[in-house]
């Protein structure tokens, strides 16, 4: 089921009628029962991925608590990795590794012949086995008692607004919510709507919108050249961005309309001075986890200096991997590896240079430099993430140093008027997010500015409806 549906349009008000008619002992039934069936909508045999997940981690969860052995303890761990990175391998990773070590093996003229594991990828796979892994791992840690209600935990890995795409909640967070009681609050489920109302806004008027563009270049590498690519990557970097971002938004509305809330899964990215606060603002949920369960438990940064950088690298790498079974997706995570690490190795230089441009003096100037910097390396490296293979993206670096580069029609949009319209939506986006970095425009719109608000909102749902694309195009995160 879609968020961007007819289908959900009618699901969600009906849950939302439910939960708050029912008794809250009773609620987690209701919740747990519109969970399994919103996720069955796309494949009702993957609920049984679901539901093992959930019974393994339970038990694990439940028997680490019950024994002092470490020993044992461990080998409880090992079993949850074991079934959740096991699941997560076959169906999202078996081929690619089995193509890969094909490919190594005949350039060695070696025999290697395994069967394809032709099967769908479950939606969301990868969001709920982190967030039940680490459930099990803050309870090996010591950092958090086991859920004993069965019910609730269930409910905790499979809760509908989040499941297929995030953001990735911590048992410690979210747990606690569904054994409270949470009553009908005008100005929380007001919030929830403004945010569920801003992230259609986001995908169906300005992601959808971008996508015609951007897959018609990217399936079609060879029949455009330098400024088209440009104009493509340039409209797939606010694509994701509206796309994931607009999830989000729609996720933790919903949820905060029931009265659970979610924690923050993007902060104005393309604003950031510098990478590492990129993936301070980027996928937070997933930034920071890998943070706490990947790079701490390597070492981080507390290490020889070329350990530190192996760490932040192989963080990168395995976070590109988790995106896609690609190469591409793993060049995109080394590409991002490899700017923090030459962040860390030029500072004292850059620092320098500052100092002697006197760059301090010029606050304004040298903000402006280091965003468009930074913004410049997260679109390059978006070329590896959107291609749909290697050559695809070399042939699109290389089409960026042509002879050629301005030719050919730049307007490529079945409704020309798109081309100028997608300009200055993101403009406006653009625009928006600066004053709500400085301002908290948001906040005061909600909080205050009644006749302001419903304007700004009667404004913004008419976009949706007069220029949104309605043709349920999925999310673009939900093949991850």
């Amino acid at each position: 089921m879609l968020f961007n549906s007819l289908q959900f349009l009618v699901f969600f008000p009906i849950v939302l009628a439910l939960y708050f008619t029912i008794k809250p002992k009773y609620r987690w039934i209701m919740l747990l029962i519109a969970s399994y069936y919103f996720y069955m909508c796309w494949n009702y045999k993957y609920i049984v991925l679901i539901l093992l997940s959930t019974i393994v981690d339970y038990f694990a969860g439940i028997f680490m608590a019950s024994t002092k052995s470490r020993k044992k303890r461990k080998l409880l761990l090992l079993a949850s990795l074991f079934t959740n990175l096991g699941l997560l391998f076959s169906f999202k990773y078996f081929n690619f590794f089995g193509d890969s070590l094909s490919f190594l093996f005949d350039k060695l003229n070696i025999f290697y012949d395994v069967p394809a594991f032709n099967v769908l990828l479950p939606v969301g796979i990868s969001f709920y086995t982190f967030q039940t892994l680490s459930y099990t791992i803050d309870i090996y840690r010591g950092k958090k008692e086991p859920e004993k209600h069965f019910g609730i935990f269930a409910l905790y890995v499979s809760f509908f607004p989040q499941l297929v795409a995030g953001p990735i909640e911590r048992s410690t967070s979210l747990l606690p919510q569904f054994h409270k009681d949470h009553t009908f609050d005008y100005n929380r489920i007001r919030d929830g709507i403004v945010l569920m109302i801003f992230g259609f806004f986001k995908k169906v008027v300005i992601a959808d919108r971008l996508a015609e563009y951007v897959n018609l270049v990217y399936n079609n590498v060879t029949d455009f050249n330098g400024l088209q690519n440009v104009i493509a990557t340039f409209f797939f970097s606010f694509q994701i961005y509206c796309d994931f971002s607009g999830y989000s938004d729609i996720a933790i509305g919903a949820a905060l309309i029931l009265g659970y809330r979610l924690m923050t899964n993007f902060n104005r990215p393309y604003l950031s001075r510098n990478i590492r606060e990129f993936w301070q603002r980027w996928h937070i949920s997933l930034s920071t986890w890998f943070r706490d369960y990947l790079y701490i438990p390597l070492g981080g940064n507390r290490v020889v200096k070329w350990r530190w950088y192996y760490n932040l690298f192989i963080t990168f790498v395995i976070s590109g991997l988790w995106h896609g079974a690609n190469w591409t997706f793993i060049i995109w995570g080394a590409l991002h590896g490899f700017y923090l690490i030459f962040a860390i190795w030029t500072k004292n230089i850059r620092n320098k240079v500052n100092g002697v441009l006197r760059l301090d003096r010029l606050k304004t100037i040298h903000a402006m430099l280091e965003i468009s910097i930074t913004f410049l390396l997260a679109v390059f490296a978006w070329i590896f993430f959107r291609a749909n293979s290697l050559n695809d993206a070399v042939v699109i670096i290389k089409n960026l140093f042509t002879s050629d580069f301005f030719k050919g029609n730049l307007n490529l949009f079945k409704f020309k008027a798109d081309f100028y319209l997608s300009f200055i939506l993101i403009g406006f986006l653009l625009v928006y997010e600066i004053f709500e970095e400085r301002y908290e425009i948001t906040h005061k719109i909600t909080r205050g500015w009644s006749i302001i608000r419903w304007v700004l909102l009667t404004l913004v749902l008419l976009s949706i409806f007069i220029l949104g694309k309605w043709e349920e195009a999925d999310f673009l995160y939900f093949q991850f």
